[in-house]
C-alpha cells in the first residue's frame, strides 16, 4: 500500500482517480442496447427521458462518433457530446441515440488516401451501397421511428468527423426524415446536397480553421452547395482550431435550442 506524507496530496490524488469513475457513472443513463438484423449487429446507448412514457411522442436526436470511437464495447462513443444532451435533458426532453461504429467499417462511403507524409484525401462517393455500419444504422433509424414513442416531425441528426460524414450521408440517403443537422468537421460529395438542401429545415455545420485530419475546406464547399440549392445552412469555423472542433460545437451556448427548434 501506497501512503502520502502530505494528507491534502492524498486526497487531492484520490479525488482525481474519481473522476472518470464519476463521469462514466453518470453517462450510465444512456442504457445499452444492440440492434440485431440478420448476422448484423450495431451497439448503441439510448438516453430515455426522465419519466418517459411509451405513450407519448418524443423528439428523437442520432450522434454519430468519431473514427477513433468504434469497436464493440458500447461505451467509447459518449466521449463526446453524450453529457450535453444529458445535462439538459430536462430542458429538452428527447431520446438521444449514440450508436456505435464496428473497428472494421464506416459510416460512410469514402475512400480515403494517405500518402508517405501521412496527409489524407478524402473522396467522398456520391452513390453506392452503404456500408455494413450505414445499412445497421439505417435498420435502427427505421425501427426507432416505427416505435410508436418518435415524433417523426422532430428527428435530427447530427456528428463528428467520421460522424460528421456519416451525418452528410444520411441526409442525402434519407433526405425527407431530419428536420435539423449539425455536421462537425466532417465532408461529402458536394454533388449530392441537391438530394436534400430544401427537404432538411436547417443545417448547422463546424469546423476548426486548421483541422490538420480533415480539412475545413470540405464543410465549406457542403456549405456553399447546400446553399446554392437553395438549402438553410449556417457555417461556423473555429479560428486556429484543429481536429478537435467537437470541444467548442458541443458547448456552443444555442446549439440545443436551435436544434430542437425545428421540425418538418
Amino acid at each position: 500500500m501506497i501512503k502520502y506524507k502530505n494528507p491534502l496530496l492524498a486526497l487531492l490524488l484520490l479525488l482525481v482517480a474519481a473522476v472518470p469513475v464519476l463521469a462514466q457513472g453518470k453517462l450510465d443513463a444512456y442504457e445499452r442496447k444492440m440492434y440485431v438484423q440478420g448476422n448484423d449487429s450495431l451497439p448503441y446507448r439510448i438516453l430515455y427521458p426522465r419519466g418517459f412514457s411509451p405513450t407519448k411522442k418524443y423528439p428523437l436526436v442520432l450522434v454519430l462518433h468519431g473514427a477513433g470511437e468504434r469497436g464493440n464495447n458500447n461505451e467509447a462513443q459518449l466521449a463526446y457530446g453524450a453529457d450535453r444532451f444529458l445535462n439538459e435533458q430536462d430542458k429538452y426532453p428527447a431520446i438521444v441515440v449514440f450508436p456505435q461504429c464496428p473497428k472494421n467499417s464506416y459510416w460512410s462511403n469514402v475512400n480515403i488516401v494517405t500518402d508517405k507524409s501521412g496527409k489524407r484525401t478524402f473522396n467522398f462517393q456520391k452513390g453506392g451501397k452503404p456500408t455494413a455500419a450505414m445499412q445497421s444504422l439505417l435498420g435502427l433509424l427505421k425501427q426507432l421511428r416505427g416505435s410508436g414513442y418518435v415524433d417523426k416531425d422532430r428527428v435530427y441528426i447530427g456528428g463528428l468527423s467520421m460522424g460528421g460524414m456519416g451525418t452528410f450521408e444520411l441526409l442525402r440517403r434519407k433526405p425527407t426524415i431530419f428536420a435539423a443537422a449539425f455536421p462537425i468537421c466532417g465532408g461529402g460529395a458536394p454533388e449530392t446536397a441537391g438530394k436534400f438542401a430544401k427537404k432538411v429545415e436547417e443545417m448547422w455545420v463546424f469546423h476548426g480553421e486548421v483541422d490538420s485530419v480533415v480539412p475545413v475546406q470540405h464543410s465549406k464547399v457542403m456549405a456553399e452547395a447546400i446553399e446554392a440549392k437553395g438549402g438553410d445552412v449556417k457555417l461556423t469555423i473555429y479560428p486556429g482550431v484543429d481536429h478537435n472542433s467537437w470541444d467548442y460545437a458541443f458547448k456552443e451556448p444555442e446549439l440545443l435550442q436551435w436544434l430542437f427548434s425545428h421540425e418538418k
